[in-house]
């Protein structure tokens, strides 16, 4: 099998590479597994136990690696999911953040710790043109966000100057 991606992440997990990855292309429309490789007795795996998972989303190359305990997900690197409408940032909204955490400001931890903004593609046009007032208003509405976006919330406080 060829390689999807020249960059890619990988994921650190402890046991859970097969269960993320089945969840994580279970999410997102037309995601799917590329590969598995399993550990052959070389690592801190038992042989024959899954070592990797290479899979798709987006289009991306992701592979979960089961390391070990020795490391876990953070905040420090999370997964933006731009998104058309609030339809879809609660679709993405509700079936990551299951078993897992809300964060400020439209982000996550999933229920594996992996960190994601789910986040209107539209945002970006709204923090950052036109009438600077209103930039402010809708930044300063984003960041008091606990949870998720609310497109509609954050365009009436833009507007409420």
């Amino acid at each position: 099998m060829a390689v999807v991606s020249k960059i890619s992440p990988c994921i650190w997990f402890d046991g859970q590479a097969d269960e993320a990855a089945a969840f994580y292309t279970s999410v997102f429309d037309g995601a799917r597994i590329l590969r598995r490789l399993p550990y052959t007795g070389t690592g801190p795996g038992e042989a024959g136990t899954t070592m990797l998972v290479d899979f798709e989303l987006e289009g991306i190359q992701f592979t979960a690696l089961n390391g070990g305990p020795e490391f876990t997900p953070d905040e420090a690197i999370s997964f933006q999911i731009l998104c058309a409408d609030q339809a879809e940032i609660d679709r993405y909204w509700e079936a990551l953040v299951e078993g897992g955490q809300e964060q400020p400001c439209g982000w996550l931890k999933d229920r594996f710790g992996v960190s994601w903004q789910v986040f209107p593609s539209s945002m970006y046009d709204l923090l950052s043109e036109g009438d600077p007032g209103r930039i402010e208003r809708a930044t300063a509405a984003v960041m008091s966000t606990f949870g998720k976006i609310d497109i509609a919330a954050i365009e009436a406080a833009a507007d409420a100057g």
